[in-house]
């Protein structure tokens, strides 16, 4: 194949100099009728493409070979097979040829199908207020000196690009409630519609094109902020093309490099401040006259107006240990001592976990995330300790508990009696009834008089239950027109009067 520069070299022969085509092939040693297709037409390079490719060994199983290429696009990214896996499985069809052979035909396989199908989209527009677009990705970030894994939250107005991003620990239902109502309160409303992959957290079922079965408890968000919800065709992202460029976007300005912060409150507050400013800075892609922020503002006005804050928890059923403990997400949570051996019902928020038995509060923790941790309220075990003061010792629950001062220097004072415990005890029974404030100012107060045991507490705090009640005044017909006079010598004329002597 002739190069470039001997193209040049013979047309600036035969043009420039007026050489012959015999004079021009006997000197650039080549053929003359290589010299004449040169002169003859105006290309300035020639290339040799192949009519048709032989597969002396690939040809009897090009049929197998397509069919285990198209099963494998088919598959998630991370479960398709290799060139070298596919070639593996050709050859258990009898299949003696090289490797090579077929991934040259994989690469023509390959560009012909994207020949067939480009990569081109149609631009979309949207009004003010008629849609948003969420989505999650995986980041790293440095969260009290350790690298951890979080879930952010992503939500786009897609009328006026404005970005909210939110991480979490994970990507539960829960979560995704949380994030909602987050992102709706910063937003200042809602929009008429909702733009979603097919998450497992809002799509139970999907059929053949847009039909969907959603989650209840997901339909019943959307419900409560009048959003009607849409679910993107499986493995076509450009129908949320926004919030999908909004992850990569975030990623390099927000997460890379990794932030540090000491909890995933600071790291939330910091990410709503970067939005902001990010939103102040840019201009919009529409609107060139107009930052983003400046668009978001007047699309506020559009938006669905708020009203209480959905009440979004994971409902879970479950029963209570003899221990007073209850298991939600890998992890147990103290309740009250009357919920024993009993079921509960459990509601997961973002940040706590609530605990009901037959519709009664009986426990609200913060929630522990990761596996097999105990959350433990003291308070929880009140009325068992009543009946066995000795745990106070060794209760695990008990451990490490932050008291207030008067209750726990009276607790060191009784530590060294015998019945220091039960009278412990019988101090902290007081606690529903008159309050840990008013219990510890009583301890307070009895250490302060040299006192430290149960008695002189509770006897402080039952002076301060006496009521002082108003004098009742005398109705004017009840009145008496002469003042008693108190005279024990009366009594004297009595004994007279009953024996006769003195």
């Amino acid at each position: 194949m002739l190069v470039v520069e001997t193209i040049a070299k013979v047309r600036r022969d035969f043009h420039r100099h007026g050489k012959s085509i015999k004079q021009i092939a006997r000197e650039r040693g080549l053929s003359r009728n290589t010299v004449r297709k040169v002169v003859r037409t105006d290309a300035t390079e020639f290339s040799y493409a192949r009519d048709e490719q032989p597969y002396p060994q690939l040809g009897p199983y090009i049929g197998e070979l397509e069919r285990l290429l198209s099963e494998n696009e088919r598959r998630a990214r991370r479960e398709r097979l290799t060139l070298t896996r596919i070639h593996e499985a050709l050859q258990g069809t009898g299949y003696a040829g090289s490797y090579d052979s077929v991934r040259r035909y994989a690469r023509r396989w390959r560009t012909a199908r994207a020949q067939s199908a480009p990569g081109a989209y149609v631009p979309l527009t949207f009004a003010p207020g008629e849609a948003y677009q969420f989505d999650w990705s995986q980041e790293y970030v440095l969260l009290g000196g350790v690298t951890t894994k979080v879930h952010a939250a992503h939500l786009r107005l897609c009328h006026s690009r404005m970005p909210w991003v939110q991480c979490y620990p994970r990507e539960s239902q829960e979560m995704v409630f949380d994030a909602h109502v987050r992102g709706f309160r910063f937003l200042g409303g809602a929009c008429e519609r909702g733009i979603y992959d097919n998450m497992r957290t809002a799509v139970d079922t999907v059929f053949v094109g847009k039909a969907r079965t959603f989650n209840r408890r997901f339909q019943q968000m959307c419900s409560h902020y009048l959003v009607e919800p849409t679910a993107c065709t499986p493995a076509a992202g450009w129908e949320k093309g926004q919030v999908e460029n909004q992850v990569g976007v975030a990623r390099k300005r927000f997460f890379s490099p990794r932030p540090r912060f000491a909890n995933l409150a600071e790291l939330n507050a910091w990410l709503v401040e970067q939005c902001c400013a990010y939103a102040q800075a840019s201009r919009h892609p529409e609107f060139k006259d107009k930052t983003v922020w400046e668009v978001l503002e007047a699309e506020r006005t559009q938006l669905i107006t708020l009203g209480d804050d959905f009440d979004g928890y994971r409902e879970a059923q479950a029963s209570v240990t003899r221990t007073c403990l209850v298991s939600f997400d890998r992890n147990r949570y103290s309740v009250d001592a009357r919920a024993a051996n009993r079921p509960v019902q459990i509601r997961g928020y973002a940040e706590r976990v609530v605990v009901r038995l037959d519709g009664e509060l009986v426990a609200d923790h913060p929630r522990a995330f990761g596996r097999d941790h105990v959350v433990y309220d003291p308070w929880h075990y009140l009325p068992v300790l009543a009946r066995k003061p000795g745990a106070l010792r060794n209760g695990a629950p008990f451990k490490d508990w932050e008291l207030p001062d008067g209750l726990r220097r009276l607790r060191k004072r009784l530590a060294g009696k015998d019945d220091g415990d039960r009278q412990f005890v019988t101090v902290l029974a007081a606690v529903p009834q008159d309050g840990i404030e008013a219990v510890d100012a009583a301890c307070r107060e009895a250490l302060a008089a040299g006192l430290s045991s149960a008695d002189a507490v509770v006897n402080i705090l039952s002076r301060r239950h006496r009521i002082d009640v108003a004098p009742i005044p005398t109705p004017s017909n009840l009145a008496l027109t002469e003042a008693p006079v108190a005279d024990c010598a009366r009594y004297d004329t009595l004994r007279v009067a009953a024996h006769g002597t003195r």
